[in-house]
């Protein structure tokens, strides 16, 4: 049977009459369909409701996704957003406390963009609110064009650190990536090992050292272009050999017995 991969999902407004929906892109149902080989579990974000020890026990792996939402300050004790910016209050509700129960239990975990952002808040960090208002920044938000590989194409290398798992997976010193966000790591986490940087010094891949098994995050866009980037496939490559490694534990400690 193929592993459950739970996919965080934000609060949008579809249809004519703004209706509520719980809703993830398709770039991640494919990469799970396709190259972690997963079956790909949408995770409602239904904040206080939800039951995190449930959702830890029963799914093989966690997706933490991005989006236009960032993760609202009171989550870091910041100042309040800026007017009009983009919260999910019940996604926050969700992810925070699935974050630090995944990474605690071992499930592994995959974070990218506002999911990374989210694993850095769960974990005891917090972030800029707005990169490009800040000086000797680079600005890092989504380029404003109709064309799909202009919005997502590479925008900018990152450095990635010498005997990292993002080095591992790539086997370089830089990287191009592409370059989507607002947000970005302020505070880094305890238990929070930084893997990548942009040339400006924003954190842009990190690992998890607080729990037993696999926890990274990336701040670009993996999810755009594994079919075309070998390197974006090699991390979804790698979060699938950690979510099968994790299922044949158990069974290779039970033959030893």
């Amino acid at each position: 049977m193929k592993p459950l991969i739970g996919i965080s999902c934000c609060v949008k407004q579809f249809g004519v009459f703004g209706t509520a929906n719980h809703a993830a892109s398709h770039t991640y149902i494919h990469a799970t369909d396709n190259v972690v080989g997963g079956v790909p579990i949408l995770v409602p974000a239904n904040g206080a409701l939800a039951d995190i020890a449930t959702l830890v026990s029963r799914l093989d792996g966690l997706i933490l996704t991005g989006s236009r939402s960032n993760v609202a300050p009171t989550n870091y004790e910041g100042p309040a957003h800026a007017e009009g910016t983009p919260e999910d209050h019940d996604r926050d509700g969700v992810t925070l406390p699935l974050i630090r129960a995944a990474v605690a239990a071992g499930l592994p975990v995959l974070a990218i963009c506002r999911g990374m952002q989210e694993m850095n808040v769960a974990l005891g960090g917090s972030l800029h609110q707005r990169l490009q208002d800040l000086p000797d920044r680079i600005d890092h938000s989504t380029p404003m064009s109709p064309h799909p590989r202009v919005r997502t194409g590479k925008s900018h290398a990152v450095r990635v650190a010498p005997g990292s798992w993002l080095h591992r997976v790539c086997g370089r010193d830089q990287i191009p990536v592409n370059s989507l966000h607002n947000q970005g790591v302020d505070r880094l986490a305890p238990g929070l090992v930084v893997d990548a940087t942009a040339p400006d010094g924003t954190v842009e891949a990190v690992h998890a050292t607080s729990g037993p098994g696999f926890a990274v995050g990336v701040q670009w866009h993996p999810e755009y272009d594994w079919e075309r980037d070998e390197i974006s496939r090699q991390i979804f490559v790698a979060f699938g050999e950690a979510v099968r490694a994790r299922l044949a534990a158990p069974a290779r400690l039970s033959a030893a017995d």
